[in-house]
C-alpha cells in the first residue's frame, strides 16, 4: 500500500491564510451592507433637497464689516454686516448716482426689502450671491480703495469674469454686463441675533421664483 504524501507545509499555511482572508472579507462586506441603510438615513433624500428647506443662522458669527457664506437651495447666500460708515456710504450721492437700479424697481428682492438697504434691518444685509449677468459668484471687496479690485473702487461686490459692479446692498452699477441687482431671498429674524433663510417673516408671502432674475 502506497505511503499518502502530506502536502507541503508551506501549502497548508497558504490555504489556511486564503480562508482567514475569504472569511474577513464576507464579514466585512456584510458589516458594510448592514451600514448601508444607517447611513442613507443621515443623508436627506433627492425630495428634501429640492424643497430646499430654511436654514438658520447665528449672527454673532458675522462681525461688523465681515461676511459669512451660506448655501440655501443649492445657491450661495451673503450674509454681511455692514458698519456705519458702510451704510453711510450706500445713501451717499456718490454711490447712488452711479446704480442702475438704486431704488431697487425691478422686482429682485421681497417687497419687505425694498428700501435703500434692500434688508429688513439695515446692518445686516442677506443676498443670493450669484451675478444676473452669466451666474458667476461675485467676491467680497467691501472696503474703498484707488486701485483694488478695479479703479476708484467704492467697496461692494465685484464680478471678475465679466466686470460686473454692485454695491454693499446688492445694487449693480450702471455701465456693467449685469442688468439687474443681486437677488433677495425670503428670510426674517428668529432672534435679535439668528436669521432664518427661506422663510418670510410672518404675514408677508413673497416668492421667491417670482423673482425677474437669478
Amino acid at each position: 500500500m502506497r505511503e499518502a504524501i502530506s502536502p507541503p507545509v508551506h501549502a497548508e499555511a497558504t490555504r489556511r491564510d486564503f480562508l482567514y482572508v475569504a472569511t474577513a472579507a464576507v464579514a466585512a462586506v456584510g458589516a458594510a451592507a448592514a451600514l448601508v441603510p444607517l447611513i442613507d438615513q443621515m443623508n436627506p433624500d433627492a425630495a428634501t433637497l429640492a424643497a430646499g428647506g430654511p436654514v438658520d443662522l447665528d449672527l454673532d458669527k458675522v462681525s461688523p464689516g465681515q461676511q459669512v457664506q451660506v448655501r440655501w437651495r443649492s445657491r450661495p447666500i451673503f450674509v454681511i454686516n455692514r458698519t456705519p460708515a458702510a451704510l453711510t456710504a450706500l445713501q451717499s450721492a456718490d454711490v447712488t448716482n452711479r446704480l442702475a437700479d438704486p431704488d431697487s424697481q425691478n422686482h429682485q428682492q421681497p417687497p419687505y426689502a425694498k428700501n435703500w438697504h434692500r434688508s429688513l434691518k439695515p446692518e445686516y444685509g442677506v443676498l443670493v450671491g450669484i451675478c444676473t449677468h452669466l451666474g458667476c459668484i461675485p467676491a467680497f471687496f467691501p472696503q474703498p480703495s484707488p486701485t483694488t479690485p478695479t479703479a476708484d473702487w467704492p467697496g461692494g461686490y465685484f464680478c471678475p469674469c465679466h466686470g460686473s459692479k454692485y454695491d454693499l446692498a446688492g445694487r449693480v452699477y450702471a455701465g456693467v454686463p449685469a442688468p439687474y441687482n443681486l437677488p433677495v431671498p425670503p428670510y426674517f429674524f428668529v432672534s435679535d441675533k439668528k436669521i432664518r433663510i427661506g422663510e418670510n417673516p410672518k404675514g408677508e408671502n413673497f416668492d421667491f421664483g417670482s423673482i425677474v432674475q437669478i
